[in-house]
């Protein structure tokens, strides 16, 4: 890697307040003919320090990498983050990370920045050391700085509540989940309406709510609609929480394939339905709704 401009941070969902300043470190980059870098951490901080398990991230970390890569980005650099690494003091950071790892000639950071063992340096500690070792720091205002930690709370609740539309509109792109698909019950091609079940390897993803959503995919370069169900299954009293897809007019075997799916706008609540018959019925009903939709945005 050769001299970069580097930013820092989680970027969980790469979303409006983030791509600004994304836009603003490559921009930056390529006015100094450097490699612009954000540097994360993974696992989460709090996942490590607090034994926060139940922290649920917008993005898996190849979602994110690839997000940003669209946005121009020259690379992604996951630190790991263990306790080790915690106890840094903050010029170690500098020197180990920013400085020998990164060659790091120009930092962006946040105003209320704060790093190393503890937390107890922030940006004016961070522009001594840059002048120590030769780099500069640009602060990104308090209003930006908001901007980010406000979308990012409202991104996850209008998920966990099943409002696709808001985070999308936050987001600037379509919220996605992406997995294998594995084998299910295969009742859905039973009463005709076969179902990828996405595997979603990454504990640490954010599920939004249960029910089912139109969704969209791209399989080798065509754009496939379909309908999707976050749930349990309870009209056969299923037991665990699966991720099923039906795509329209597709016929493709899918198995052991990766997918991406992108997520449109929630339909409805999951519904127990007394017979197959019944859920049957209400998929035709869906996938009308759902065609309807379609052709309304196309």
């Amino acid at each position: 890697m050769g001299p970069t401009v580097v930013t820092i941070g989680t970027f969980d969902g790469v979303h409006l307040g983030h791509q600004k300043i994304i836009k603003r470190l490559v921009a930056e980059a390529k006015s100094r003919q450097l490699e612009s870098v954000v540097l994360t951490f993974f696992p989460h901080p709090r996942m490590v320090l607090q034994k926060d398990a139940n922290i649920k991230l917008i993005n898996t970390i190849e979602e994110k990498e690839a997000i940003l890569k669209s946005f121009g980005l020259s690379k992604l650099v996951v630190n790991p983050f263990t306790k080790a690494f915690s106890r840094l003091t903050a010029e170690e950071f500098v020197e180990q990370i920013l400085v020998q790892q990164l060659q790091a000639k120009h930092v962006i950071i946040g105003y209320d920045h704060h790093f190393g063992r503890n937390r107890n340096a922030n940006i004016d500690d961070l522009k001594k050391f840059g002048e120590v070792y030769n780099f500069t720091v640009e602060e990104i205002s308090a209003q930006d700085v908001d901007d980010v930690a406000v979308s990012s709370t409202k991104i996850r609740t209008a998920l966990q509540e099943g409002d696709i539309e808001t985070a999308n509109t936050f987001l600037n792109y379509k919220f996605m989940l992406s997995g294998i698909v594995v084998k299910g019950k295969g009742i859905g091609k039973t009463i005709n309406y076969p179902t990828a079940n996405l595997q979603i390897e990454e504990d640490y993803k954010l599920i939004p709510k249960n029910g089912v959503y139109i969704v969209k995919s791209t399989i080798n370069n065509n754009e496939v609609y379909g309908m999707m169900n976050i749930g349990f299954n309870p009209t056969v009293n299923g037991q665990h929480k699966t991720i099923e897809v039906h795509f329209l007019n597709f016929k493709d075997d899918l198995y052991n394939k990766s997918l991406q799916v992108e997520l449109i706008k929630r339909i409805r609540n999951e519904i127990k339905f007394n017979t197959l018959s019944d859920l049957k019925a209400q998929i035709a009903i869906d996938q009308k709704f759902t065609l309807d939709f379609i052709n309304n945005v196309k």
